[in-house]
C-alpha cells in the first residue's frame, strides 16, 4: 500500500519546490532592474572637440543613480584629480549600454572621503534610480550581487554583475604589528573605524563605486570598494586576493541627508 503523506505536508514540499524555482528565477529579472540604473564615471570632452589624439571619453569606475535619478552616488577615488581645462573636458556620468551609452555632464554635490563616497549631480534626466535597503541588517553569510565595469568601457558600455556572499562583517582597517609600517593614510583611518563587508567575489578598479544590491529585491546595501579598503587591510598583499570589500549603504544615506537629497 503506498503512503501518501497528508494534504499540509505536500503542499509545504511543494510551495518550497516552488519557491526554489522562483528565487532562482528572480535574479535576471532583478538585474533587467537594476542595469539602466549603474553608469559609468569619468571624463569627456565637448564633440569635435581638438584634443591632440586624446580619446573624447575616459571611463574611471562605476556609480549608480539614487533619489530623483539626477544624483550619482561613487567612490570618491573614482574621480579625476584634475581635468583638462584648456580644452573644455569635463566631470561626466555615462548611462545606456552598448552603441546607446551616452555622456551627461556632472558636477561633484558633496565627498565624504572618510568613507571615500561622493554624490555627483547631472541636469539632464532623470535616469531610472535604485532603492537603498537597510544595510544595518545585513548578515554574513546573506547573498548579494552587485554590476559594475570591471574592464573599464574596452569593449563599450557593458556592465557586469557579479554574484557572491557576505562572508564578513569587519572593520575597515588593522593596526599592523609594527606601527612603523602603518602609512600616513592608514593612521587616519584607524581614528575613525568603521565596519565594512567583506565579500567572497573579485572586485576590479573599474568595478570601485558599484552598487551592492540583494538579489531578490535590487535594493542596495552597499558600495564596491576595490581599492580604498584593501589599502587598509591588504596593504602587504601583492596579488588580488580573491576578496573584495564594500562601504555599508547607511554612509550613503548620511550624506544624502548632509545633501539635502534624501527621500
Amino acid at each position: 500500500m503506498r503512503y501518501f503523506p497528508p494534504m499540509s505536508h505536500a503542499f509545504t514540499l511543494l510551495l518550497t519546490l516552488f519557491s526554489g524555482v522562483l528565487e532562482a528565477a528572480s535574479l535576471p529579472d532583478v538585474i533587467d532592474r537594476v542595469r539602466p540604473s549603474v553608469v559609468g564615471v569619468g571624463t569627456a570632452y565637448p564633440p569635435r572637440q581638438p584634443i591632440g589624439g586624446k580619446p573624447p571619453n575616459s571611463l574611471l569606475g562605476t556609480g549608480f543613480v539614487v533619489g530623483d535619478g539626477r544624483t550619482i552616488v561613487t567612490n570618491s577615488h573614482v574621480l579625476p584629480e584634475v581635468l583638462d581645462s584648456d580644452n573644455k573636458q569635463v566631470l561626466a556620468v555615462f548611462s545606456g549600454r552598448g552603441g546607446d551609452a551616452r555622456p551627461h555632464v556632472a558636477t561633484v554635490l558633496l565627498l565624504d572621503p572618510p568613507h571615500d563616497l561622493a554624490l555627483l549631480s547631472i541636469e539632464s534626466g532623470p535616469l531610472p534610480a535604485l532603492t537603498l535597503g537597510d544595510s544595518d541588517a545585513v548578515r554574513e553569510g546573506q547573498q548579494v550581487a552587485f554590476t559594475g565595469f570591471p574592464i573599464g568601457a574596452v569593449l563599450g558600455l557593458y556592465p557586469v554583475t557579479h554574484r557572491g556572499m557576505v562572508s564578513s562583517i569587519t572593520p575597515m582597517a588593522r593596526p599592523q604589528d609594527n606601527s612603523r609600517q602603518l602609512s600616513a593614510a592608514q593612521l587616519r583611518r584607524l581614528r575613525n573605524l568603521y565596519d565594512v563587508f567583506q565579500l567572497d567575489a573579485i572586485a576590479y578598479p573599474g568595478n570601485s563605486g558599484s552598487p551592492v544590491y540583494l538579489p531578490d529585491s535590487g535594493q542596495v546595501i552597499g558600495v564596491v570598494n576595490s581599492v580604498f579598503v584593501k589599502e587598509s587591510r591588504e596593504a602587504l598583499l601583492e596579488r588580488p586576493s580573491g576578496i573584495s570589500y564594500a562601504i555599508p549603504a547607511s554612509h550613503v544615506e548620511a550624506l544624502l541627508r548632509r545633501a539635502g537629497t534624501a527621500d
